[in-house]
């Protein structure tokens, strides 16, 4: 490909940071404003031009989906010779690579998954009480620690500094951190920290390993810049070895991870530190609507804090859709029942599930929403807990494949190999059961089948650089491969049912349709915040949620937990809607105001009234006036309102007004759909007051009790 077609279709900013020069470059990309777009590009660019050679990049992030998909452009756009892992694998690689060298002829350790059951060890050694959630929390700080480059010795103080509340006394934290180390020592394993310190003191302690990486890798991507922890950047100082080719791409509105010690500081800083560095913002947004866009401004517009200085204004470029809805129920049960409801009527209406995601502050709160999906018999997926390749369904169909190759005809097409060798584990592709969980195992395996569909339909002649081409098997024993690849690299594919998944497990990620619940104030924020900086990282939270939604942005409260409980305040970092261009405003339906609390509460608030059809509080102008939500079913009398219409313009004709001074569009609609029959009623509908009651009231009632257009056009002359 040539270097002109890596630049076509790039917006003006995009280019400028493709074709910035070597050494160090600093990317601002707000959400959705093409950051991956720009920096593969930036590297295919280089590479084709015959700037540097492919085998010499590495590009870092923190996923092992978003290093596929990063490998997967640069493969497309003729650089496929490019490293693109994360932090831990690119590690580990060097780590195995020259472990004869730094362990002295000793064996790699084994390399554990997850801290949890030796912390639980450790904590018994040292006289602490832990069961898995406290052991779960022990193992949250000690990683923190670790990532924060502080040692057993020095946790208390550390701790203290950082604002740490750590499940016990900081000095038995300690105790556990030190015996968790030992037991690591004794038992012959490393955690993920070990293995980025181990790469580190490669390095640093090593000459020759120094000399043999750095002459490997000489230009250094970062992605996700606002996301490293101390230990990740001193394993990138070690691999630049003073060296200044390095391109980071961030936006300090995303710092959501700071509990295990991730710091936009160095994003931030990067201007002073690298005095000669190029910077581009990237702000125009590709994924939003105008509607959605405007509200994340709004939502960051508000932040304060050190990583406000680096807050971008977002520039929606699809066309507009929907104002985003906000919606408020009397409690909890009744908020996950609408949003049950709504998505099923999205993916009736053709929105595939997999667009659909239901995003919440903490995991306690998926259950309510598992339940109403699984009662509405919608399929779903709970991102965050346990991983694809884990689950035991996926298990047993990854040994039933492979028990396959042995028994399936070779000559079988490989979807066809699939669909069979998922089937003798009672897998039926053609009768998926409903909503709940044996639904969410059968769509586990059905994206397996997926997967199967996906690879056969790749090219069978990859490029594997220099001009070289290599033949692909699609042959089942292949794909058997290519799952143990991704399993290792819990690169899983997508399943086909609504998202459920916190906004911390939802970063990074986007869908058609969006709903954001439980945004009330103890929950988001949650009551753990309580510094001021605390309490912005929980506004960039939302602001990461809203930023979500391509097209349709749903955000909604319970007004208590459980039917009659304490009634709460809306998130305090929802704006007043009419504060970015429209939508039902936020403040209306709570005893505080939905606003900042330095905000004193809009007192231009209308009374709140709730749907006749499905009891949500309504907000919007139009909604409260019709006595129902937008998106629920009419009830209107069409013979009355086409009454109340030749009456309307007989009158504004007798008046020599215009129509809508008579009525509008919507009163007529809401007087036709409630068909008011006393004073009260009339009344009762948003914008008809005593003096409108007094002009047409008579005429409304005599309309609603069947009388015809003329005949009260006449009495309406008379009066």
């Amino acid at each position: 490909m040539r270097t002109e077609a890596v630049l076509a279709g790039l917006d003006p900013d995009q280019r400028t940071a493709v074709t910035a020069p070597a050494g160090p470059v600093c990317i601002l990309a707000g959400a959705g404003t093409g950051k991956t777009r720009a920096i593969t590009h930036r590297i295919a660019h280089r590479t084709l031009s015959g700037e540097i050679n492919p085998r010499h990049v590495l590009a870092v992030t923190f996923t092992a989906r978003a290093a596929a998909e990063m490998r997967s452009r640069l493969t497309a756009l003729g650089a496929g010779g490019v490293q693109a892992r994360t932090f831990h694998a690119a590690a580990l690689r060097q780590v195995r690579y020259f472990a004869s060298r730094l362990l002295e002829g000793r064996g790699m350790p084994e390399l554990i998954e997850s801290k949890i059951r030796v912390v639980g060890l450790a904590a018994a050694r040292a006289g602490v009480r832990a069961d898995r959630a406290i052991s779960r929390d022990l193992a949250s700080e000690i990683e923190w620690a670790k990532s924060s480059l502080v040692e057993p010795s020095e946790y208390a103080v550390a701790a203290a500094k950082a604002l740490r509340e750590p499940p016990f006394e900081p000095a038995r934290v300690a105790e556990v951190f030190a015996a968790y180390e030992s037991l690591k020592r004794r038992q012959g394993v490393i955690d993920f920290e070990d293995l980025l310190r181990a790469a580190v003191w490669g390095i640093e302690e090593h000459p020759d390993v120094a000399e043999q990486i750095r002459a490997q890798y000489r230009h250094f991507v970062v992605d996700e810049y606002q996301d490293v922890n101390p230990l990740q950047q001193r394993l990138l100082e070690a691999w630049l070895g003073g060296r200044d080719d390095l391109t980071v791409v961030g936006d300090a509105s995303q710092t959501i991870y700071s509990f295990t010690g991730a710091s936009a500081a160095h994003l931030i800083d990067f201007p002073r530190k690298w005095r000669d560095a190029v910077v581009v913002r990237l702000v125009r947004d590709y994924r939003s609507t105008p509607q959605v866009v405007g509200l994340a401004n709004a939502v960051i517009r508000q932040a304060r804090g050190t990583e406000a200085k680096l807050r971008l204004e977002l520039v929606g470029q699809r066309p507009p859709g929907p104002e985003p809805a906000l919606k408020i129920f009397p409690d909890e049960p009744g908020e996950a029942a609408a949003v049950a409801r709504r998505c099923r009527e999205l993916i009736t209406a053709g929105t595939p599930a997999s667009e659909i995601a239901i995003l919440f502050r903490t995991n306690a709160q998926s259950e309510a929403y598992e339940e109403a999906l699984a009662e509405a018999e919608v399929p779903y997926v709970v991102r965050g807990g346990e991983r694809f390749f884990e689950r035991s369904e996926v298990r047993q169909a990854m040994v039933a494949l492979r028990a396959a190759v042995r028994s399936i005809p070779g000559e079988t097409p490989l979807v066809d190999a699939v669909v069979e060798g998922l089937s003798r584990t009672g897998w039926n592709r053609a009768k998926p059961p409903p909503g709940g969980a044996a639904r969410e195992q059968w769509e586990a395996l059905a994206a397996l089948a997926a997967l199967a569909e996906e690879y056969a339909a790749e090219p069978a002649i990859l490029p594997i650089g220099e001009g070289a081409r290599v033949q692909r098997e699609i042959t089942l024993t292949a794909f058997n491969d290519e799952l143990a690849r991704r399993a290792e690299q819990q690169h899983a594919p997508t399943m086909a049912g609504v998202t459920l998944a916190s906004l911390h497990a939802a970063k990074g990620l986007e869908w058609d349709a969006v709903f954001l619940v439980g945004l009330a104030d103890g929950t988001l924020p949650t009551t753990y915040a309580k510094t001021a900086e605390q309490l912005e990282e929980e506004r960039r939270l939302l602001y990461v949620g809203v930023t979500r939604a391509r097209q349709v942005l749903w955000l909604s409260l319970g007004q208590s937990r459980a039917p009659g409980g304490r009634t709460r305040r809306p998130c305090r970092f929802l704006p007043q809607l009419g504060q970015f261009g429209g939508g039902e405003r936020a403040g209306a339906a709570s005893s505080g105001p939905s606003g900042d609390r330095s905000r004193k509460t809009d007192r231009r608030v209308p009374k709140v009234s709730s749907c006749r059809v499905c009891g949500t509080t309504l907000l919007a102008g139009a909604d409260r006036k019709l006595g129902r939500c937008a998106s629920c079913p009419s009830d209107m009398d069409e013979d009355l309102f086409e009454r109340l219409t030749r009456w309307r313009a007989s009158t504004a004709a007798e008046q020599k007004v215009p129509a809508y001074v008579v009525f509008t569009d919507a009163t007529l609609v809401a007087i036709a759909e409630r068909r008011p029959s006393d004073p009260a009623q009339l009344l009762a509908i948003a914008g008809i007051g005593a003096r409108k009651l007094g002009q047409y009231g008579e005429s409304v009632f005599a309309l609603v009790g069947g009388a015809s257009a003329e005949d009260d056009g006449r009495k309406n002359f008379e009066n």
